[in-house]
C-alpha cells in the first residue's frame, strides 16, 4: 500500500512539473533560437499536416470538414497532452495558419503555445490532437498579439462532432471553434481559459531570423519552402469553388 501510495504521488509530481515547464514556456515566448528549435518547428509542421490528415478521414467530422471552409484562420496542435491528479494541466505547442479572404490564399506558419490548468478529483492522462479554427476577424487579431487568453480575449466554443452532425448546430457566434480527437483516459479537453502565446524562439529558428506575428500574417515578409505540404493540404480542405 505504502509502494502504491509513493507511486500516485510520484507521478502527480511528475506530471505537475511537466504542466510547469508548459506554463513556463508559454510565458517565456522571445527564448533564443536553437538547433532544436528548427528541428522542432519542421517537425511541427509536418506533424499539423499529419493532423489535418486524420481530421480530413474521420467520420465522425463532417461538421469541422464544413465549417473549415469558411474559417479565417486554423491553429493545429498535433499533441495537446493533459494528465494530473488531483491538479490537472494541459499543454501543447500549435501551428497557424492565416487566411486572405481576398486572394482565397493561406500564409505562415507561425508557432504558438496553448497552456491551462484545471482543479478537481481526476486521475488519469490524455493525449489529443485539436485543431482550432478561427471564425472571426476578432479571433484572428486576437493570434497577432503575444499572448491571450481563450474565453476572454476571444470567445471559444467546442465545434460539433459525431456522424451526421451538421456545422448548423456550431455556436457560430464564438470566434473560434475547437475541434480534437482524444486517446486516453479522459472524455474531451476544455480549452476556455487555456492562455495561447507565439513563439518566438521557434519563429526565429523556423525563418532562420528575428520575426514578429505582423511579419508572418500582416506584411507576409517571411515565407519557407518546408511549409508548402501543410499550406497545400489546408487550401485543399478549405477550398470552396474551383477546388483542385
Amino acid at each position: 500500500m505504502d509502494n502504491m501510495r509513493r507511486s500516485i504521488w510520484t507521478e502527480a509530481a511528475c506530471l505537475l512539473i511537466a504542466f510547469l515547464l508548459s506554463a513556463v514556456m508559454v510565458a517565456v515566448p522571445g527564448a533564443p533560437a536553437s538547433a532544436d528549435d528548427t528541428q522542432e518547428g519542421a517537425q511541427l509542421v509536418e506533424g499539423a499536416r499529419m493532423t489535418l490528415q486524420s481530421f480530413k478521414a474521420d467520420s465522425s467530422m463532417d461538421a469541422f470538414r464544413d465549417l473549415i471552409k469558411r474559417a479565417k484562420g486554423v491553429l493545429i496542435i498535433p499533441q495537446l497532452l493533459k494528465g494530473g491528479f488531483i491538479i490537472a494541466g494541459s499543454g501543447g505547442t500549435g501551428v497557424l495558419l492565416v487566411r486572405d479572404g481576398k486572394e482565397d490564399r493561406w500564409f505562415g506558419p507561425g508557432f504558438y503555445s496553448a497552456g491551462g490548468a484545471s482543479f478537481g478529483l481526476q486521475a488519469g492522462g490524455e493525449s489529443s490532437e485539436v485543431v482550432l479554427l478561427i471564425m472571426t476577424d476578432r479571433g484572428v487579431g486576437s493570434l497577432m498579439a503575444s499572448s491571450f487568453k481563450l474565453g476572454v480575449d476571444a470567445g471559444v466554443a467546442a465545434g460539433p462532432v459525431g456522424v451526421g452532425a451538421a456545422a448548423s448546430t456550431a455556436n457560430l457566434s464564438a470566434d473560434i471553434l475547437t475541434f480534437l480527437r482524444s486517446k486516453g483516459l479522459y472524455g474531451g479537453v476544455s480549452l476556455d481559459g487555456a492562455v495561447v502565446a507565439t513563439r518566438g524562439a521557434l519563429n526565429e529558428a523556423y525563418y532562420s531570423k528575428p520575426v514578429t506575428t505582423a511579419d508572418i500574417f500582416a506584411r507576409r515578409e517571411v515565407t519557407n519552402p518546408e511549409a508548402k505540404g501543410l499550406i497545400t493540404e489546408v487550401t485543399k480542405m478549405a477550398c470552396t469553388a474551383n477546388c483542385p
